[in-house]
C-alpha cells in the first residue's frame, strides 16, 4: 500500500509538471487540467470500486499553506520603481475599483432581490471578485513586457485587497464605523509585528550559513502568520510586508545598514529562496486544485440552474472589466480584458465562509464553474493574442521579403 500510494504521488505531480509545461503551447493553463485530472480519477474510482480514504479535511490545510505561499511569491514580483509608477497606479487602482464594483453590484443583488444579508451577501461576494495571481501571472508569459508587469502587479493587489476585505467582513460584528477602527488598530499592530518579523527573517535569511536555511524562513512565516491568526489579526500583511520588504531591498542601502549587510550576497539569497518558493508552491497548489477536482460534485456541475447562475456571474466579470478599461483607464480592452481568472484563493475564502453565512445560490459547484469558464475566457483571449501575433510576424516577414515594398 505504501509503494501505491508513493507511486501515486509520483504519478501526479509527473503530470502536472507536463501540464504547466504544456500550457506554454497550448495555451490552457495547468489548473483548469488539474482539475479535470481529479474529476477524472473520482470518475474512474467510482467505475472501479476502489476506495480512496477521505482527505476532504485536510483540503483546507494545504490550501492556507498554498494561500500563504502564493502571496508570498507574489509580492515578491511587487518591485517598486519609479519608472513603473504609472503603470503601477494604473494596476493597482485596476485591482481595487474593479472588486469593490463587483462586489457591491452582486452584494446589492443578493440583497435586494434575494434577501439575503448584507453581510452574508458580502462574505459570498468578494471571493468572486478576486483574480486569481497564481493562473493570471503564468498565462501572462507570453505577453509584452508592459502588459505582463501589468498583470503581475493587478492580480497580485487583488489577491491581497480581496484577502484584506474579506477578513475585515468576517471578523467585524460591531458597526461599520467600529469595525473600521479596531480593524485600523489591528492593521498598525500587524504593521508594527510584521516590521520586527521582516527584520528578524531578513537578518536569518542573510546570515545563516547551516545548509537547511529556506525552509526554516519560510516555516517561519507560516508559523508568524498562524499566530496572528489566532489573534484575529490580517495575517496576510505579514506575508506581504515580508516579501515586499525583501524584493524591494534597494531602499534599504544607505550607509549604516551598509557595514552589516552585504546587498549583492543577499539579493543571491532572495533569488534562491524566490525559486525554491515558486518550486514548493508548485507543489501544493498541484495537490490542491487535484483534491478540490476529485471532491467536486459532478452531476451538480451540469445541472443547469448552477450553469446560468456560473455563466451570470462570469459575464458580469467580464463586462465590467471591459467597461472599465476601455471607459476608465482608456487601455486597450485586448488582451489584459481576458486575464481575470478565479482559482485557488477564490476556493479558499469560499471555505472559510462560516456554514450559517453560505449562500446556497452560491455553491461549491458555482464557484467550481466560475473558476473553469473564466479560465477558458482567458485561453480563449491568450489563443487570439497569440494567432494574432503570428498573422503581424507573417505580414513583416512578407513585406520584408517583397522587393516591390522594400522600394
Amino acid at each position: 500500500m505504501t509503494n501505491y500510494i508513493i507511486l501515486a504521488f509520483c504519478v501526479i505531480i509527473i503530470l502536472s509538471y507536463l501540464f504547466d509545461i504544456s500550457s506554454k503551447y497550448s495555451k490552457i493553463p495547468g489548473v483548469i487540467l488539474l482539475i479535470a485530472l481529479g474529476i477524472l480519477i473520482h470518475i474512474l474510482a467510482d467505475r472501479t470500486g476502489y476506495k480512496i480514504p477521505n482527505l476532504k479535511p485536510i483540503l483546507p490545510v494545504i490550501g492556507t499553506i498554498g494561500l500563504i505561499l502564493i502571496v508570498m511569491e507574489a509580492s515578491l514580483d511587487l518591485k517598486l520603481e519609479k519608472s513603473k509608477k504609472k503603470l503601477i497606479k494604473k494596476s493597482v487602482s485596476s485591482a481595487l475599483i474593479l472588486l469593490v464594483f463587483f462586489v457591491i453590484a452582486f452584494s446589492y443583488c443578493l440583497v435586494q432581490f434575494f434577501d439575503f444579508t448584507l453581510r452574508d451577501s458580502l462574505l459570498n461576494a468578494i471571493p468572486l471578485g478576486i483574480i486569481s495571481s497564481s493562473i493570471a501571472i503564468p498565462s501572462a508569459a507570453h505577453l509584452n513586457p508592459e502588459d505582463k508587469e501589468f498583470i503581475v502587479y493587478e492580480s497580485s493587489f487583488s489577491d491581497i485587497f480581496g484577502i484584506i476585505l474579506f477578513d475585515y467582513i468576517l471578523l467585524n460584528q460591531t458597526s461599520i464605523g467600529l469595525g473600521i477602527l479596531y480593524f485600523a488598530i489591528d492593521g498598525i499592530v500587524t504593521l508594527i509585528i510584521a516590521v520586527i518579523s521582516t527584520s528578524i527573517l531578513a537578518i536569518l535569511l542573510h546570515k545563516i550559513t547551516y545548509h537547511v536555511n529556506y525552509v526554516m524562513i519560510m516555516t517561519a512565516v507560516i508559523l508568524i502568520y498562524v499566530l496572528a491568526k489566532l489573534s484575529h489579526l490580517p495575517a496576510l500583511l505579514l506575508v506581504l510586508i515580508f516579501g515586499m520588504v525583501l524584493i524591494n531591498n534597494q531602499f534599504l542601502e544607505i550607509d549604516f545598514i551598509k557595514k552589516y549587510v552585504d546587498f549583492g550576497k543577499f539579493r543571491n539569497d532572495i533569488s534562491s529562496f524566490k525559486r525554491i518558493l515558486g518550486e514548493l508552491t508548485f507543489i501544493v497548489r498541484s495537490f490542491f486544485f487535484i483534491m478540490f477536482g476529485y471532491y467536486t460534485n459532478i452531476y451538480s456541475l451540469i445541472n443547469l440552474n448552477n450553469i446560468i447562475i456560473g455563466l451570470a456571474i462570469t459575464l458580469s466579470i467580464f463586462l465590467m472589466r471591459w467597461l472599465f478599461f476601455a471607459q476608465v483607464l482608456r487601455l486597450p480592452a485586448r488582451p489584459l480584458v481576458f486575464f481575470a481568472p478565479r482559482g485557488l484563493i477564490t476556493i479558499l475564502l469560499f471555505l472559510s465562509i462560516p456554514v450559517a453565512s453560505r449562500i446556497p445560490l452560491i455553491s461549491e459547484e458555482v464557484i467550481t464553474l466560475v473558476i473553469i469558464m473564466t479560465i477558458i475566457i482567458l485561453t480563449w483571449g491568450n489563443m487570439m493574442k497569440r494567432n494574432a501575433s503570428s498573422e503581424i510576424n507573417i505580414i513583416q516577414q512578407s513585406e520584408s521579403q517583397d522587393p516591390l515594398v522594400t522600394k
